[in-house]
């Protein structure tokens, strides 16, 4: 119990710390949150040109792909926030040496690559993505319960996320340069924007199975929308539950390999 008292604790610093660092430059908020604007205008615009001429995504209208693409804004933000600015940087500490300090300290590695910053510029796509999500459940009327099973689901989807992410990250130390990776694993993740019926089916089980963008959105908002069944959340749950503790092996595995930058 104290352990945990003294890693919010640390959580508690870091976050400060990187916030204060952060709104030195609050004219930066206000361009995230332009771009963020666009972006969704495009994406949302995107999504209107398929449903103009009444056509339809298999199982989806209107409202409930809107749901889809603000469960993909929503995601965005948070990995904006907390993935980006930290699991990026693994890169550089490898590179640099800068590891060794991390290593040397009474605190899990893992933790402290994984919560050391936080921007808050990826606010503006949390702000965005819930706002489309709660439109578009006013216009279904959705029963509440919904809501709280599906903060449940984003919550897998985002340890889902992370754990890929991780993994990518811990590979620079065989790897060095592994920008390209994470910059592939960002663009599969685009498909999140839409269902998943909207794609082939070859594509949807590689989006289930391979590349697990299902989870990330699509399974989120089923289950808003009360059509998922209760075997696709548990599978959910299991998923995330077993990414994260493969990406915790895969990095204790890692350090194995890790020669300092500077010895």
């Amino acid at each position: 119990m104290s352990n945990i008292r003294v890693y919010l604790k640390v959580l508690r610093l870091f976050w400060l710390t990187a916030i204060a660092a952060e709104l030195e430059y609050r004219l930066n908020f206000l361009i995230a949150m332009f771009s963020s604007l666009t972006n969704l205008i495009g994406s949302v615009f995107t999504l209107f040109l398929f449903y103009r001429t009444d056509y339809t995504f298999e199982g989806w209208n209107w409202n409930e792909s809107l749901i889809v693409l603000g469960m993909f804004t929503l995601l965005q933000g948070i990995s904006a926030t907390l993935l980006v600015p930290n699991l990026n940087r693994i890169v550089e500490q490898v590179q640099q040496g800068t590891l060794d300090f991390i290593l040397l300290k009474p605190i899990s590695s893992q933790y402290w690559l994984s919560l050391r910053s936080l921007s808050p510029w990826g606010f503006s796509d949390v702000i965005f993505g819930l706002m489309i999500i709660v439109y578009g459940s006013f216009q279904l009327n959705l029963n509440i319960p919904n809501y709280f099973l599906s903060l449940i689901t984003i919550g897998f989807a985002t340890i889902s996320l992370y754990s890929i992410w991780f993994m990518l990250g811990a590979t620079s130390i065989w790897f060095v340069k592994i920008y390209n990776v994470t910059e592939v694993l960002r663009g599969l993740l685009e498909a999140g924007r839409y269902p998943i019926s909207a794609y082939p089916a070859a594509y949807r089980i590689f989006f289930t199975f391979v590349v697990p963008v299902t989870f990330l959105t699509t399974v989120p908002a089923e289950t808003l929308l009360g059509k998922s069944q209760e075997t696709w959340l548990l599978f959910s749950g299991l998923l995330a539950i077993f990414l994260l503790v493969i990406s915790h092996y895969f990095w204790q595995f890692a350090l194995k390999f890790y020669t300092s930058a500077s010895s």
